[in-house]
């Protein structure tokens, strides 16, 4: 027998329509790609998005065609993330830090039609322009810009698309199974590989990501996504703000922590989401300032794992809660929050600040397991390591254009990571499999080394690299960046000594090397390839 329960499909285009019907009037503040904030609410960004929706639909594109964003967290972006994917196109946002070959695979790949892009960008499209096969409209996210104009023949403008657009324009109904928005990962080997989130995956993402015990986003919030738009939609918060209503500070393209500040202070931000290096830059900036970031309740970290010396400085110095995060854009890309539990009330202070270490637990719609090299199941008893597999209501199954790739191992999704579980689901990633170092046949965790090496206060930036090694094969190599702040480098033997006692004494790092800075990849990951071939004779020459 059937429930008799109303059925209507899971899409995007209900969650603008919901925030425009109970929130119309929370604020929105957007900073602008040529500077200025600008004030707008949920039925300004509604009404906006109706109308691109409108636009888009009277090109004649079919039905799934996609719309390419290269765009900072601004308010024409996110009118852009519910009026394309609301109108049955799928939003494609373009992380701009790609490499310009890259950025043309990228978008010949996904077969873009349409390019939404910012004035910043203009100069970097220009020249890609006879490349790009299928785009057949690029458009400016703002006014009429003849500079810009002058430089992409053909050149349209968004606000003259809106002006025309049809504010009562009436969302298409589709299967919530339709893919509504895409990104591309750039940490697979090869070229870079797409990721295709559906409506339904995409609204059970925003669901999970809102209970309490996960983000838990709340209409009294006002959120800032310092993460970028273009890296896996903002981890999904901006559907998650439409869903609970929240108000929300859009920081624009200064993420600098003296910009960050401002708006925390002046906005009244109490949840801000953003990786370690953000991070890094704004508590530099508020220690040599008055600031105390009053109004902050909560700091979400992802994108790397965050070093426990910055969960405390968030914790003691401003009283703001770090939730400690995982994901991958495989994922849309919620894995785990790091929240406690009922019975966690009761350990010892030390205690309930050291769980807070690790990536935490899954939701309702995230399963994971640990397995060994033969695939079979690993206990979780938090000491086994493992190869990490996940699998979810918003996990993919295969990547674009690739359906044939056996991707899945009997329904699971090898992650690259190795991490240990523990009885309760808290899981602890201990690298990546390509990361993680082997010494004498016994496994080091070169995050485990960084989190610890990143609390000594004349660094600001580290990381741990195994190079070959005469007698143990490879041993751990301390790659460090100086604080700026510092007139001199400290001694290498005083970075080691600082190992004493947190770590056991044969997984301290042989040697350490001087950088300027690290080597990262378009999202922010440490280039580990890069520096292991590098200082590959630092031990051996």
């Amino acid at each position: 027998m059937l429930g008799q329960m109303m059925t209507q499909p899971l899409l995007i285009s209900s969650l603008i329509d919901h925030a425009d019907r109970y929130h119309n009037a929370a604020e929105i503040w957007s900073v602008n790609t040529a500077g200025g904030v600008e004030q707008t609410d949920w039925g300004q960004v509604a009404g906006n998005a109706r109308r691109l929706g409108s636009v888009l639909t009277a090109l004649g594109l079919e039905p799934q065609a996609r719309i390419a964003t290269l765009a900072w967290n601004n308010r024409r972006h996110l009118e852009s993330y519910f009026g394309v994917s609301g109108a049955g196109f799928v939003l494609h946002t373009i992380n701009p830090r790609l490499f310009p070959e890259q950025l043309v695979y990228i978008m010949n790949h996904a077969e873009d039609r349409v390019l939404l892009l910012d004035a910043t960008f203009v100069p970097l499209v220009a020249p890609l322009l006879p490349q790009l096969e299928m785009v057949e409209h690029v458009v400016l996210l703002g006014p009429r810009d003849e500079a810009a104009a002058a430089q992409i023949p053909g050149l349209q403008f968004y606000d003259d698309w809106i002006a025309k657009g049809d504010a009562g324009f009436a969302w298409p109904n589709f299967d919530e199974n339709t893919a509504s928005s895409m990104c591309y990962t750039s940490g697979t080997t090869g070229h870079p590989k797409g990721v295709l989130y559906s409506h339904r995956s995409t609204m059970l993402h925003s669901f999970g990501s809102n209970t309490r015990d996960c983000i838990g986003f709340s209409a009294r919030d006002v959120v800032m996504p310092v993460v970028p738009m273009f890296h896996v939609n903002a981890w999904g918060s901006p559907y998650a703000c439409a869903m609970s209503g929240s108000r929300m500070v859009l920081p624009g393209p200064d993420l600098s922590g003296e910009a960050l500040v401002a708006l925390i202070d002046q906005y009244n931000v109490t949840l801000a989401l953003g990786v370690p290096t953000i991070w890094q830059g704004l508590l530099a900036f508020a220690r040599v300032t008055e600031t105390k970031l009053a109004s902050l309740e909560r700091t979400v970290i992802g994108g790397s794992a965050c070093p426990p010396s910055m969960l405390a400085e968030f914790r003691e110095d401003y009283g703001v809660e770090t939730i400690h995060a995982w994901g991958m854009s495989e994922m849309s890309p919620l894995g785990t929050t790091n929240t406690p539990l009922a019975k966690h009330a009761d350990l010892p202070v030390e205690d309930q600040h050291r769980l807070r270490e690790n990536q935490g637990r899954p939701p309702y719609g995230v399963e994971l397991k640990i397995v060994g090299d033969d695939g079979h199941d690993l206990p979780n008893d938090g000491e086994t390591q493992g190869d990490l597999m996940v699998r979810g209501h918003w996990v993919l199954d295969s990547y674009f254009r690739k359906p044939d790739e056996d991707l899945l191992q009997d329904g699971w999704f090898a992650t690259g990571d190795v991490a240990t579980l523990d009885p309760d689901g808290y899981m602890t990633i201990r690298d990546r499999s390509k990361d993680i170092i082997k010494s004498g046949g016994e496994w080091i965790s070169s995050v485990e080394l960084e989190n610890i090496a990143v609390g000594h206060p004349m660094l600001a930036d580290a990381a741990v690299v195994g190079v070959p090694h005469p007698k143990w094969d490879e041993r751990p190599l301390l790659v460090a960046v100086k604080d700026q702040d510092q007139d001199q480098e400290p001694a290498p033997e005083e970075l080691l000594r600082y190992f004493d006692d947190k770590i056991a004494k044969w997984q301290i790092p042989d040697a350490v090397v001087f950088v300027d800075t690290l080597p990262r990849n378009a999202t922010g990951k440490v280039l580990k390839r890069t520096l292991r071939d590098q200082f590959a004779d630092v031990l051996t020459g």
